[in-house]
């Protein structure tokens, strides 16, 4: 027997189904069918509509079986009914709305085709945007979603025979039920056969009928947060590692990070650097446990600690500390990003110590040469002084530690040359300073304006340098006084 549901009045909405396809509908019924999302078949789109009226509706017509018939109404605050019967082989669905039953409703052609425009413009910004969006009923049961919500799920859940089973599955089981306009969090993508996707941050807005969920894509920000978290530990257990100590204050001037060796240089202990006491505090308590030099008075310290934090903001605060112990510290500031402040202490009493040392025993050398009667120089193998002693500058009448600037072997030789009698001996020693080639020592005889004789004697040092010693100078109490005892290499050849 055929079946047609034209003959029906026109303002039931009655649709006709055969295998879950449409075959007939009267022209209300089609009316609702076209402004329903498109979120599959009729039939999806349908139950779609009907499901938030209706509990556990597919289950209940998947047990209507031959001829019966079963009638529905909706919920509480639902005036929908629905009908569905069995006819050879097929349904017929009816949906009526009992709150207009009875009632003349006049259409104005141009405020219904201005809602049709507005709810085609709706559709397709829904349909277009890039999030996630969906509702729920008051039980958290989904409701309604848009296509990119309905996308994530057939990406990963193929739909059987075109058919989309309501309701769907959520996305977002975390999501709590109770949750109201406002909240906001972040979740992961949790597809119905138990893999995860991407990052989302959702929000809701809850209405009485229910919430409404947007959720937007949040990966870049996840991982950017993952990424600075990891550099900060890797931070931390750097500075953790170091042996200089780290104070970094906020611009509030409130201590916000330290490492390690702040605590062993300073002796403060944890729990008063872990209270982020402010600055001066922290300069208080280094000065009560005497980290810092002792100033004449606590005024002149309270002047001082801020003339300290203004150099530091400025990037130009380095002092050294010399301590009662004997130790020495080396603190530098310098400003931070937002106005925060750095400070580092260091440790240098092995450097200082060594730096001394070393200091002296220059000292000790300068004093040995210059207890030598012989006038001597050293020069490098550019030919710049490098060195020389008292009876040298004695002899020449200069000093070349006053002297502005780098005397060369040339300047010397022009000096040299004016104090004595011609000779091309000059030449030859010039030649020998700056020499590459292997050299063997030498010596000549000069003789100066007065009258009196110098032996002058060049030799060859390590890594190109080269002394040259003047000897032979009759002293007025008559005593003649040689540079060296070894014989030079002309000797030895005449020898």
């Amino acid at each position: 027997m055929a079946v047609s549901v034209q003959s029906l009045p026109a303002d039931q909405a009655v649709f006709l189904f055969e295998d879950r396809d449409l075959v007939d509908a009267t022209p209300s019924a089609k009316s609702l069918i076209e402004t329903l999302p498109e979120l599959g078949s009729e039939w999806d789109r349908l139950l779609a509509y009907l499901a938030p009226h209706f509990i556990a509706l597919e289950d209940r017509i998947s047990h209507i079986s031959g001829s019966e018939m079963v009638e529905m109404k909706g919920g509480e605050k639902s005036s929908l009914r629905l009908r569905i019967e069995g006819i050879d082989g097929m349904l017929r669905v009816s949906v009526a709305d009992l709150s207009l039953e009875g009632q003349a409703i006049w259409i104005d052609g141009l405020s219904q085709g201005a809602q049709e425009k507005e709810l085609a413009d709706l559709r397709e910004t829904l349909a277009c945007a890039p999030l996630l969006i969906w509702r729920v009923d008051t039980t958290g049961t989904i409701v309604w979603a848009n296509q990119a919500y309905i996308a994530c799920i057939t990406e990963q859940v193929p739909i059987k025979d075109g058919s989309l089973t309501w309701p769907i599955p959520k996305l977002f089981p975390e999501i709590p039920v109770e949750a109201r306009s406002g909240d906001c969090a972040r979740a992961r993508l949790h597809y119905p056969q138990g893999s995860f996707g991407q990052w989302y941050e959702w929000h809701c807005h809850a209405s009485p009928a229910g919430t409404l969920f947007y959720a937007l894509r949040a990966d870049a920000i996840v991982k950017a947060e993952r990424e600075l978290h990891e550099f900060v530990q890797t931070l931390t257990k750097t500075f953790a590692n170091l042996s200089i100590g780290l104070a970094i204050f906020n611009r509030q001037r409130q201590l916000a990070m330290f490492n390690p060796a702040l605590i062993d240089l300073t002796s403060l202990d944890f729990e008063f650097l872990s209270s982020k006491p402010s600055l001066f505090d922290f300069f208080d308590r280094l000065r009560e446990c005497r980290i810092i030099p002792e100033p004449k008075n606590y005024h002149g310290w309270r002047d001082q600690a801020a003339a300290l934090e203004l150099a530091a903001a400025s990037g130009q605060f380095e002092e050294v500390w010399n301590l009662e112990t004997g130790r020495t510290y080396k603190v530098t500031g310098q400003p931070h990003p937002d106005g925060a402040l750095a400070f580092q202490i260091e440790d240098i009493s092995a450097e200082t110590t060594l730096s001394r040392h070393f200091h002296s025993e220059v000292e000790l050398g300068q004093e040995v040469i210059n207890a030598i009667g012989n006038a001597f120089s050293v020069f490098s193998p550019a030919g710049e002084l490098i060195l020389s002693n008292t009876a040298y500058s004695a002899l020449w009448g200069l000093d070349p530690g006053a002297t502005l600037g780098v005397i060369t072997i040339s300047d010397s030789i022009r000096q040299w040359q004016s104090a004595c009698m011609p000779t091309p001996f000059w030449d030859a020693l010039r030649d020998f300073v700056v020499s590459i080639d292997e050299r063997s020592d030498w010596r000549a005889e000069i003789q100066l304006r007065d009258g009196r004789a110098l032996t002058c004697e060049a030799i060859a040092l390590s890594g190109g340098r080269t002394l040259i010693g003047f000897a032979g100078l009759i002293e007025p109490d008559g005593a003649v006084r040689a540079i060296s005892s070894r014989p030079a290499a002309g000797e030895a050849a005449e020898t």
